[in-house]
């Protein structure tokens, strides 16, 4: 039976952030915990957030690390609890939501974070009781602030999911002028991040059209601006589609994702430093031909019709289309140019085939064929 759920509120304008403490007198925060990180904070945008407050009191956790750790979510919690905080406000990208979510289970919640992850069965054992979250995103990739599920880095260094209806925020304030001065890698990166998520949503096996619409809309709004946004960081327009383009790809992928999301999350554990959006983009290629002989895929017709909202002729130019892209943004060659050995790749598949993302790609990857997967993607 197919779930189909849209549920969060969306502030989605220029100039949106001036909304939060309307924002939070809805959702009923009076004294939240801000987490972000010392990059946004560094570059005057968490300040923009906090004048948006006006005398509402708070507190600022601001050591989210790059990929969000259970060491970090266990301090933030400490801060939750001490300042006596009713909810939170995710300021940042990917890494300061998600980091905010596992908050959301660790303030409110006893035992490891490990436990409830998702593949550990504990997606059930997320109860109502998470701490309410208000996400205001500062980059234009993962989409969390959309979404149901969080990515971490647990205690034992696997990189673990955690999904539940009840991390999804309260309210989303999407602002595109929080992005501008987001440094062009780092557009690019992120940017392929959201491309990724409507293309492995889109070409999913689950029966869910409006995930599929929402996918394909979105692929057509990121692929067109990427480029736009990442050479002119200040062109309203092209921030605003790609903003557009990462939140309709995290409305759509509670559809499931697939391989380019099981081996970015293994190989972002194996090591941590690696940036999510950036290993997206290298392992693209070769999952869309290996997905193209996927029977759902070739059925409907999905290659050819990402082809369409991508200008491209047909489903077989999309590989070398992502790679040429690729070179454009100024993002690696490949993951041997981002110092990925082949000595890592057995860790990387034994993650890939446990990870939540494995089991609703298109075709069910075998060791071997993450093994030809990795060594298409160096």
């Amino acid at each position: 039976m197919a779930f189909i759920n849209y549920v969060t509120q969306i502030q989605f304008d220029f100039g949106a952030v001036r909304l939060l403490r309307q924002e939070c007198e809805r959702v009923g925060i009076t004294r939240p915990l801000i987490v972000t990180d010392q990059g946004v904070k560094a570059a005057g945008v968490l300040q923009k957030a906090l004048d948006a407050l006006g005398d509402l009191p708070y507190t600022v956790f601001d050591q989210t690390p790059s990929n969000p750790t259970e060491t970090a979510v266990r301090a933030a919690a400490a801060l939750y609890r001490l300042h006596g905080c009713d909810g939170l406000i995710a300021v940042g990208g990917g890494s300061a939501i998600d980091c905010a979510k596992g908050v959301a289970i660790a303030a409110t919640h006893e035992g490891p974070l490990a436990h409830y992850a998702t593949i550990e069965g504990g997606s059930p054992r997320i109860s109502e009781r998470v701490a309410p979250l208000i996400a205001v995103p500062t980059t234009s990739g993962t989409g969390s602030e959309v979404a149901r599920g969080a990515i971490i880095i647990v205690d034992d260094h696997r990189k673990l999911g955690f999904h539940s209806w009840h991390l999804v925020p309260k309210a989303a304030i999407c602002d595109p002028e929080l992005t501008y001065g987001l440094p062009p890698i780092l557009t690019a990166a992120t940017g392929m991040d959201a491309i990724a998520h409507c293309m492995e949503t889109f070409m999913a096996a689950a029966f869910n059209p409006p995930a599929d619409g929402i996918a394909l809309d979105g692929l057509a709004r990121g692929w067109t601006h990427i480029e736009r946004a990442t050479r002119n960081g200040s062109d309203g327009e092209a921030r605003r589609q790609l903003m557009s383009a990462s939140m309709q790809g995290a409305m759509a992928f509670q559809k499931g994702l697939g391989c380019v999301h099981s081996l970015s999350h293994s190989l972002g554990g194996v090591n941590p430093r690696l940036h999510h959006g950036t290993l997206n983009a290298m392992f693209l290629p070769a999952v869309v031909l290996f997905n193209a002989q996927a029977e759902s895929v070739q059925r409907d017709n999905r290659l050819n019709r990402m082809a369409h909202a991508m200008g491209l002729n047909s489903g077989s130019d999309i590989p070398d289309a992502i790679r040429d892209m690729n070179a454009r943004l100024g993002l690696p060659t490949g993951l041997a140019a981002m110092g990925v050995e082949r000595s890592q790749f057995d860790a990387v598949i034994g993650g890939a085939l446990k990870d939540h993302c494995h089991a609703t790609n298109p075709r069910l990857a075998s060791v071997e064929d993450y093994q030809l997967l990795l060594s298409n993607s160096m």
